[in-house]
C-alpha cells in the first residue's frame, strides 16, 4: 500500500505558480502619455526597526549642547575670581614692598644723620662764642640747611611746655612766673627726624612755685603800696 500511494504522488502535476507579465514601460502605447510610477509601498510594521530603549543620538547631543556653556561659565566664573585674587594680592605686595623700601630708605638716612648730631652741636657752641665766621660759617650753613632739607628738626627752646618725651630735665627749679613745668633752660638741642625722635633735649625745667598765702587781717603787699602811693 505504501508503494502504490508513493506512485500515485509521483503521477500527479507539479503545481506550478501563475505567471504574471507587469508592463512597466513609462509611455503608454495606446495614449502616447508619460504614466506616473506608483509610490513605493510602505514597509511593513515587521520590517521596521524595533524602538530602542533610552535617549537617541540627537537627543544625547542636544542634552550636551544645553549642559556645556553651563560648565563652561563655572569654569570661566573661577578662573575669573582666581585672577581678581592673584591681582589683589599682587598690589599688596606692590605696596608692602614699597612701604618696606621707603622705612628702609629713611632709616638709613636717620642712621647717617644722627652720626652728624655731634658736628651740629660744636657748629651751635661755635656760634655762641662767636667763631662760625667766614668759610667755615658758609660751610657750616650749607650742612645744616641740607639737613634741614631732608627731613631733620630741631626742637627745645626756651619757654616751651615740658614734655617728658622729648624732654631730658638735668636742673629743676621753681618759680611762681610759670603757670606749669615749663622749659627755662636749654643746654643742648634736641632733633627729630620724621617721624621718629634721634635725641631728647637737655633742658632745665621750673615748675610753678605758689605765693605765700597772706595773714589774716593783713593786707597784701599790692594793696599796701597802692595805699601808701595814695596818702
Amino acid at each position: 500500500m505504501t508503494g502504490r500511494h508513493s506512485n500515485e504522488i509521483d503521477e500527479q502535476e507539479p503545481v506550478t505558480e501563475p505567471l504574471v507579465v507587469r508592463d512597466r514601460r513609462k509611455i503608454d502605447p495606446e495614449t502616447g502619455q508619460v504614466r506616473t510610477q506608483p509610490e513605493a509601498a510602505e514597509a511593513p510594521a515587521a520590517d521596521a526597526p524595533a524602538a530602542h530603549a533610552g535617549p537617541s543620538l540627537g537627543e544625547s547631543i542636544v542634552d550636551d549642547a544645553v549642559a556645556a556653556p553651563s560648565d563652561v561659565e563655572k569654569e570661566l566664573a573661577e578662573r575669573t575670581a582666581d585672577l581678581q585674587r592673584l591681582q589683589a594680592e599682587f598690589a599688596n605686595y606692590r605696596k608692602r614692598v614699597d612701604r618696606d623700601r621707603e622705612a628702609v630708605v629713611t632709616a638709613a638716612k636717620a642712621s647717617v644723620v644722627n652720626d652728624l648730631l655731634p658736628l651740629l652741636d660744636d657748629f651751635e657752641r661755635a656760634e655762641q662764642h662767636g667763631d662760625l665766621t667766614g668759610a667755615f660759617k658758609a660751610v657750616a650753613d650749607k650742612l645744616v640747611a641740607s639737613l634741614q632739607r631732608i627731613g631733620l628738626e630741631p626742637f627745645g627752646a626756651e619757654g616751651d611746655p615740658f614734655d617728658p618725651s622729648v624732654h631730658e630735665a638735668v636742673q629743676h627749679n621753681t618759680s611762681p612766673d610759670v603757670s606749669g613745668p615749663t622749659v627755662t633752660t636749654v643746654l643742648r638741642r634736641g632733633y627729630r627726624f620724621g617721624d621718629r625722635t634721634l635725641r631728647a633735649a637737655l633742658v632745665g625745667v621750673t615748675d610753678h612755685e605758689p605765693g605765700e598765702a597772706p595773714v589774716e587781717g593783713e593786707l597784701p603787699v599790692e594793696q599796701l603800696s597802692d595805699e601808701n602811693a595814695q596818702q
